[in-house]
């Protein structure tokens, strides 16, 4: 089998329009695909996707977000009210999205500006490994964290003789 890299990451959104908007405006992404619901029944769901009997996909859209890996989010149906909550970092399973920019410092003037919820920073990293990075950490509307992260040069285990990371800015 010969990789080529990751083509998208899949998640789930309670509200799929307000997702889409969000990621349009804040991160100007653009809808490439959509299917609408997808008619299977409740083996189809249990055998192929891992989910409990009565829930169905209402939609899905996936976007292209500058240079690199597409978003793939859907929205179902059938899920119980108040269900769990998103995970956090720490936990099995949690997860966030990093998006490289060019500037964290005026990504994190703007992401505020624009009303996103933003935690604290950006932080810059002057030693160890990850040296000569900048990120930032905030909220999409229903609660997943996303990051921003810029880095103008070689990271600190990069100058140390490590493996490059694959980066949107070259492509490489």
């Amino acid at each position: 089998m010969k990789i080529f890299g990751v083509q998208h990451v899949g998640f789930t959104v309670p509200d799929l329009e307000e997702a889409v908007g969000f990621f349009e405006a804040v991160f100007g992404a653009v809808a490439c695909l959509e299917t609408g619901p997808i008619d299977v029944d409740d083996t189809f769901m249990q055998r192929r996707l891992g989910v409990p009997a009565g829930r169905r996909i209402e939609n899905i859209k996936v976007l292209r977000v500058g240079n690199g890996t597409n978003l793939e989010i859907f929205q179902y149906s059938g899920e119980v009210e108040g269900g769990d909550p998103l995970k956090r970092n720490s936990q099995p399973g949690g997860f966030h999205l990093a998006f490289e920019v060019d500037d964290c410092d005026a990504a994190a003037t703007r992401l505020r500006a624009a009303g996103v919820e933003v935690l604290e920073g950006p932080t810059y990293v002057d030693k160890g490994a990850m040296e000569g990075l900048t990120w930032l950490y905030l909220k999409a509307p229903w609660g997943q964290f996303l990051e921003v992260v810029s880095m103008p040069g070689p990271l600190g285990y990069e100058r140390a003789g490590g493996p490059t990371q694959w980066s949107p800015v070259t492509g490489r």
